[in-house]
Parts: C-alpha cells; structure tokens; sequence
C-alpha cells in the first residue's frame, strides 16, 4: 500500500485545488467526503497527504476497493500501524468496506488520536442502529466543477465565489471587470456546458463522452449494487429508467406510465428515481422544499448537468442544457424549487426564467423579486444576468 500511495502522489499536482479544499478543517479526527464518483474526492485527499506529509510513512492510505481486500483484514492492517505509532488513516471508497459505519465508530472509539479521513459515494447515508457516528463525524459533499472553478482550472480567469445576493445587486460591474481585459467568457462557457464537469476531461480529451458512459455504468452496477444491495433485475431497471429520461427531460413526468415502461411499482420506482438522484444523475424539481425521508413524486426531472445531457441525449435541446446549468449551480447552496410561473423559484423569494438572448418577461411580469437569466450574453443589465454568471456561486 506505501508502493501505491507513493505512485498515487507522484502523478498528483497540487497547482489547482477544488473549492471544498480550503472549506474543510483538517483537524477533525474523522472527516467524510461525499460527492459523484468522477468529481474529484480522492484527488482532494490526496493533494492533503502531498501536501502535509513530507515523510508518507507517517500516514496509512488504503482504496477499500482494491482485489487485496478480499483476502486480507482491513483491522488487523490498521492494528499494526496503530501499535507503530501510526496516526493518520486516509480511506478511499469506504462503501466497499462491509459495515463500514460500526467499523469507523470502533476505529475512532478503541485508538485515541487516531485522525480517519474517507471518501465515499454520494449515495452513502447513515443507517440508524449501526454505529452512531452523528456526534463525531463532520460530513462535507464534493460536486462537480463549477464555471468558476472551470475558468481557473483551464487557466483563464480566477474569479473569487460570489454569493447570490451580490451577483442579484451586482451582476453588471462584476461581468464588466470579468471581461475588461478582452477575455472571451461566452466561448468557454459553451465548452464546460459540452465537457467541463467533470475535473477527468483534461485526462481524455476526445473520449469525455466515453469515459462519461463507463462512470454511469459504474455507479450503477457497483456503486448502486454495494450501497443499496439491489438485484440485478433493479440496476438494468435503474439503467433503463436513466436512459429514458435522458431523452425525455426536461419533463412533468407521467409516473404511472414510466412504471409500466419497467415493469415495476411506485414504491420501487420511486426509489430508484431518487436512488438516481443520489448518485449525481439526475435532478428532481419539487414544488415544495424537500425532507430527507420524502420520496413524493417530482413536479420536473432532469439530468443532473449539462455534460450527461450532451453524452446521453441523442438530440440535446439548449434550452434544456440552459436550465439543467441553472438548477445545478445553484443547488449546491441553495434551495431550489418549482414555482406556479417562471422555471425555478430560489430560496422561495427569487423567481426566475432561463433562456436565450431573446428572452423576455412576459412570463414572469409584475412579479416581485423575477430576474432572466440570459444565455449568449457577456454582460447584462437590470434584472436580466448573464446565464454564465450562475457559475461564479461556488
């Protein structure tokens, strides 16, 4: 394992960290990172042991994932590198570890001092009556790259986060100082919304869409599979249901129809919708703000970012790519939901309508607080913002 950590760090390049990088207090001793496989969670990890360990032997990294599992304990390992005077345990995968939960909880009961760190799906949850690490475990969740964060990587521009209210206030002088310079930000913009997601396109280039297929396949087959401990029968069903809405959405979906297209129930229709959710593949549009425990049916499906649209959907409509960038910028820190009128209400008090340049208010007229978030614009004016600058929010 002290081989593969050392390869591991050699190809790993600390110039560009992701934004949750400097949101996480590494002095925790037992952190959880969540997030899409393909969004960069080991990477993060990593770039912190290149980072804080000179000496790597100082440090214990194990992928859960790894064939050596299979024949080898995972405790009886980090029992020697305790009594060695080891304190740093670094975990990828951990959804691979059976009972992972009760295992952490012992880990951090039974070796004092002992700093865990895991990466894990985003479809992980804590199940109640196995390990209670709710009082002790500081859980952050990794997305993909936001357009800001796309800029900086690629490069061009590093632009600090802004929050929705400034943008709201001041969109206009921001987008100007943004492009003072000559920069061509429309041009880039149409790139991440084709392959700028996820951070792995620098590392395909031309096969993006490819690789994009095998990491759908693999959250189901795997992913799915271990976390959720369904048959066979309900990842081709999961499969099937993703490859459907992929050419339907963006949809009011008619649930009833779409159960019989799978031959399955509500019940478990439901929960592959929302198992799909989970997983980073799909986004689910309610009219009301959501519970955790709440699998009522959604009033618009969509893929989850434009990058699954253009891979997926043998005719991607812009219009769609417009409004699946919109809603998944902006779930990360915000509550987003359905409105009456206009495509998405924000925080409950920001109505707004995503389009092209053309787009107008008569939709959303007279309404308090409405904005146009507008596409194939550098810069905008009043109440109408640059679709791009959507991406600035984290």
């Amino acid at each position: 394992m002290q081989r593969t950590l050392d390869r591991r760090l050699s190809s790993i390049s600390t110039t560009f960290k992701r934004y949750l990088y400097q949101d996480i207090d590494w002095r925790d001793n037992l952190i959880g990172i969540k997030g899409p496989k393909g969004t960069g969670k080991s990477t993060l990890m990593l770039q912190h042991i290149k980072e804080t360990f000179p000496d790597t032997s100082e440090v214990l990294y194990a992928s859960l994932d790894d064939f050596w599992f299979t024949t080898n304990s995972f405790t009886d390992i980090v029992e020697d590198y305790y009594a060695y005077g080891g304190r740093y345990l670094f975990l990828d995968e951990i959804h691979y570890l059976d009972s992972w939960q009760t295992i952490l909880k012992n880990l951090n009961d039974n070796y004092p001092g002992l700093f865990i760190a895991y990466t894990g799906s985003s479809m992980l949850k804590m199940e109640k009556g196995k390990g209670d690490l709710s009082r002790r475990l500081i859980e952050y969740n990794l997305t993909g790259l936001s357009f800001r964060e796309y800029l900086a990587f690629e490069g061009f521009k590093d632009i600090p986060r802004i929050s929705l209210q400034n943008l709201l206030k001041n969109h206009r002088s921001i987008a100007l100082e943004i492009v003072s310079d000559g920069f061509q930000v429309l041009p880039a913009f149409a790139q991440y919304l084709k392959t700028g997601y996820y951070p792995f396109y620098k590392q395909v280039y031309e096969g993006y869409g490819s690789r994009l297929k095998n990491v759908v396949s693999h959250i189901l087959e795997n992913d799915y599979a271990v976390i959720e401990k369904v048959e066979q029968s309900t990842i081709r069903k999961a499969k099937k249901m993703f490859m459907i809405l992929a050419e339907q959405v963006p949809q009011k979906p008619n649930m009833s129809e779409l159960y019989r297209e799978l031959d399955t129930d509500r019940n478990q229709g439901l929960k592959m919708l929302y198992a799909l959710e989970q997983a980073g593949l799909l986004s689910l549009l309610t009219d009301t703000p959501r519970k955790l425990s709440d699998l009522s049916r959604p009033e618009k499906i969509y893929l989850n970012n434009p990058n699954l649209m253009n891979a997926f959907a043998m005719q991607p409509n812009i219009g769609t790519i417009r409004e699946a960038f919109f809603l998944n910028q902006l779930n990360q820190s915000y509550q987003v939901t359905y409105p009456p009128k206009g495509d998405f209400l924000v925080e409950g008090k920001y109505l707004f309508e995503v389009g092209g340049r053309k787009k107008s208010f008569d939709q959303i007229k007279d309404i308090k607080n409405s904005y146009l978030a507008i596409d194939e614009t550098e810069v905008g004016y009043g109440n109408k913002i640059p679709l791009w600058m959507f991406g600035l929010l984290y």
